[in-house]
């Protein structure tokens, strides 16, 4: 599934960089083809950590009269947690126990995300989850989007839509905006470039679609993309395309904050404002790196 889409992908690629030779097309091909080859299939499907979370001490009476909080995860398989292999290692289920300690009550999950699922697949979980409105939503969309070349303003048209639906029935979104796909290092250049160009433009606009309807933003490409390019044996799982246990964990660490902050329970220090682009991601632009390599350059010959 992840090859085919990478091999649409690097079609419209060719397409949108003025129409490339027949042996620039033919590579970006077989380089798709080497992806499917490297990446392959998840091992296994994702678990189930739906159920009632805690706070490690809690007990008595009136405690359990304290009613859960209702806490729903929505999107792709990056919110289903694909790959883990403990259901307690699930992004969702960090989260609840994370909420629980932090609000010390009990926080009830309930998962609705479906793996490949595009942002055109998000009002039908939406539709589910409105059913009977929980109180805080978390929404991880985006990079089958890129894979199967919606445009950008579809894409975010549709967030967009979906996110207000939401909070217009008075639940609190946040947004984990579109993953960089240029770290996924079996994606081979130029193939992860166009991905990584396409990924970081759909977050992007996301970010811009999720803040007018009233939703929270996390820009998870900016915060994680130098984690995942500096510690990828650690942060990837099996397949070298979606996270380990250790990846959803540190994307968990990042979403938390914004969880608590959107229904006004965040006690720590305020929640800073994320860059609208990292400086480790900036540094990553061909330009910039093209100005560094020329300032290098003069700055040897007027040494000589």
């Amino acid at each position: 599934m992840i090859a085919a889409r990478l091999l649409r992908l690097a079609a419209v690629g060719t397409a949108s960089v003025g129409g490339l030779s027949g042996a620039a097309y033919g590579l970006l091909n077989e380089q798709s083809r080497y992806a499917r080859r490297v990446i392959g299939l998840p091992g296994n499907g994702p678990l189930d950590a739906d159920g009632t979370y805690c706070p490690e001490h809690f007990g008595g009476e009136a405690a359990a009269a304290i009613p859960p909080l209702e806490f729903a995860v929505l999107g792709d398989s990056s919110a289903a947690g694909l790959g883990v292999e403990v259901a307690t290692e699930l992004p969702g289920a960090r989260l609840a126990s994370g909420l629980a300690e932090e609000l010390e009550r009990p926080v009830r999950l309930r998962t609705h995300a479906v793996v490949g699922s595009t942002t055109r697949g998000l009002e039908r979980q939406i539709d589910a989850v409105l059913r009977e409105p929980p109180r805080l939503v978390l929404v991880l969309i985006g990079a089958n989007d890129v894979t199967t070349r919606i445009p950008v303003s579809t894409s975010t048209g549709l967030l967009e839509q979906g996110v207000a639906r939401l909070t217009g029935a008075g639940v609190a979104v946040v947004v984990g905006t579109c993953p960089d796909l240029g770290v996924v290092r079996p994606i081979p250049q130029p193939l992860r470039s166009i991905a990584r160009r396409r990924s970081l433009t759909l977050a992007l606009e996301q970010r811009r679609a999720v803040e007018r309807s009233g939703g929270h933003a996390v820009p998870l490409a900016d915060l994680l993309s130098p984690e995942f390019l500096t510690r990828p044996v650690e942060l990837f799982g099996p397949d070298r395309f979606h996270p380990s246990a250790a990846g959803y964990e540190t994307a968990a660490e990042l979403l938390l904050p914004t969880l608590c902050d959107a229904i006004g329970a965040w006690t720590g220090v305020p929640v800073p404002r994320a860059p609208a682009r990292s400086a480790a991601v900036e540094a990553r632009r061909p330009t910039r790196r093209l100005v560094a390599r020329l300032n290098l350059w003069w700055g040897h010959r007027a040494e000589n």
